[in-house]
């Protein structure tokens, strides 16, 4: 048999930390975004600060698309740590 190589995604919690380094690219790519969008503000070039809103507006739905993902993916694990009876017990309190 072959040995598969580990994926991002085969666990719940690979899947939600990829979504979390994910989430981390496109806020840098934001801020990319919005200081090219400050800098392209030339009347010369109207096509290219409409491309480039077009970006930013496709970046912030990535984003929520990306926030959705991740909470669903916490749900996910603790329903799992439900059924499977995995919750953590809490740590004993120090008197």
């Amino acid at each position: 048999m072959k040995d598969r190589s580990e994926t991002p995604f085969d666990s719940v919690e690979g899947a939600h930390e990829y979504l979390s380094l994910l989430s981390e690219a496109i806020q840098d790519a934001k801020g990319e975004i919005e200081a090219d969008i400050s800098a392209a503000e030339d009347p010369k070039f109207p096509r290219r600060l409409e491309a480039l809103r077009l970006v930013s507006f496709k970046l912030e739905k990535l984003e929520q698309h990306v926030k959705n993902s991740r909470r669903l993916l916490n749900d996910l694990r603790t329903l799992r740590r439900l059924l499977l009876d995995e919750r953590e017990e809490p740590a004993p309190e120090k008197k």
